[in-house]
């Protein structure tokens, strides 16, 4: 069998940190210019080679988006930027449109190109041709069915290989190619800017009758009716691996560390188990309710299996369900007090009942006994973000560790 990947997002150097720490083969990335997420910190040149060297210090690939579908006036200084990226060691570069891919063959002949789902791929006569122009990887478009994979997959040379997504946020639009954004605000999605106006409620109005509006369905919150559900295949790893699809990839530069480092580590033991032994490999329920302590809307297969129906789209609101709290990281931990130090993110008591998450490592469930400040003074509450705790959780955790809570409600943001 072929190596499968698990790719995750990383929308800055935390995110890639956190990424590559629970588990993924390789992150992509994007820098300030050229790519599609400018709502993403994404990344300078110095924290790009940071971030580089962290991932290939640990055995593990970044990819860098080129992807936007760019006008004249975006090709300036694309060749330089291509050639620090080539010097900086990455192993390769996600491209949609011809005219970047051509100057980036011209410029850095060496640097391995992937093309991007932007560039609508969904037929095996297009993997063909891009892999004739010397591209090593194809990232199908997120239309495409199993059965159209494995066609694709049985159509091209072996050494091609098949990116797809497996989760995240889906776009209303043909594989990403969308102008809603650029008509109503400006903002080109092509060009990495878009505002998610299929997000937002829509009312009717009929042309006679300027200023009446109507709801499209009968709710009085109005319709989302461009709004669709997050992709999740956790529960195909067999399916997805037999079509042909040789890298796993998870949507979400612009989430949190958090939810980067939950849904990777999620994929991570699920994907394990299945190649541990294929044969003999069972879906266990309690991924899928991992990935619902991290921020997500109600989910779909997408094009997977059939074409989606209305089941697929959320009518009734545009925000993510969060269940649970992140609360902190662990920096560091006493052996000889058995405290834990911890960068707390959201607020914090005493007694709390929490739990504590780390790569390749069963979940733990605990109560905070105690906390203390720098000064080692206890203190009852942890009210600011960022701050360094210790805490007596009664057990020992390594760098990285992450500490949730359960929500009091679940939180509609």
């Amino acid at each position: 069998m072929k190596k499968i990947e698990l790719l995750s997002p990383a929308g800055d150097l935390e995110k890639l940190k956190m990424a590559i720490i629970y588990g993924a083969d390789a992150v992509y990335i994007g820098g300030t210019n050229f790519g599609l997420r400018v709502a993403s910190k994404n990344f300078t040149d110095e924290s790009m080679q940071e971030g580089i060297e962290f991932a290939h210090s640990h055995g593990k690939k970044v990819y860098v988006t080129c992807n936007i579908i760019p006008h004249n006036e975006d090709l300036v200084g694309l060749e330089d930027y291509l050639k620090k990226l080539y010097k900086m060691g990455v192993d390769a570069i996600i491209v949609s449109d011809p005219g970047i891919f051509m100057i980036a063959r011209q410029t850095v002949p060496e640097l391995e190109i992937h093309i991007s789902t932007q560039a609508n791929n969904t037929n095996y006569q297009s993997a063909l041709f891009w892999y004739q122009q010397g591209a090593k990887r194809v990232v199908t478009a997120r239309e495409l069915s199993f059965e159209e994979v494995r066609e694709i997959r049985d159509r091209i040379p072996k050494d091609m290989d098949i990116e797809s997504f497996v989760h995240g946020a889906m776009c209303i639009s043909y594989s990403g190619r969308c102008l809603i954004s650029n008509y109503m605000t400006g903002r080109d999605a092509n060009r990495g800017e878009c505002a998610h106006p299929c997000r937002w409620n829509y009312v009717l109005m009929e042309q006679n009758r300027e200023g009446e509006y109507y709801p499209v369905e009968e709710d009085e919150h109005g319709t989302y009716f461009f709004n669709s559900k997050d992709l999740c295949m956790i529960e195909y790893i067999p399916e997805i691996v037999e079509s042909g699809i040789t890298s796993l990839k998870i949507e979400g530069r612009v989430k949190t560390a958090y939810y980067v480092a939950t849904v990777t580590r999620a994929y991570r033991m699920a994907l394990d188990e299945y190649l541990k032994d294929p044969q003999n490999y069972k879906f266990r329920p309690e991924w899928l309710d991992e990935l619902k302590k991290a921020s997500y809307r109600d989910f779909t297969t997408g094009f997977y299996q059939d074409k989606p129906t209305g089941k697929d789209q959320n009518y009734g609101t545009s925000s993510y369900i969060r269940n649970y709290d992140f609360v902190g990281v662990v920096k560091d931990y006493d052996k000889e007090k058995n405290l834990i130090q911890v960068e707390i993110r959201n607020r914090l008591f005493k007694d709390d009942e929490i739990e504590m998450i780390g790569p390749n490592v069963p979940t733990e469930y605990l109560k905070v006994n105690a906390m203390y400040d720098e000064d080692m003074q206890e203190v009852q509450v942890a009210p600011r973000p960022m701050e360094l705790l210790w805490l007596d959780l009664g057990t020992s955790a390594k760098e990285n560790y992450i500490l949730r809570k359960k929500a009091a409600n679940a939180i509609i943001e």
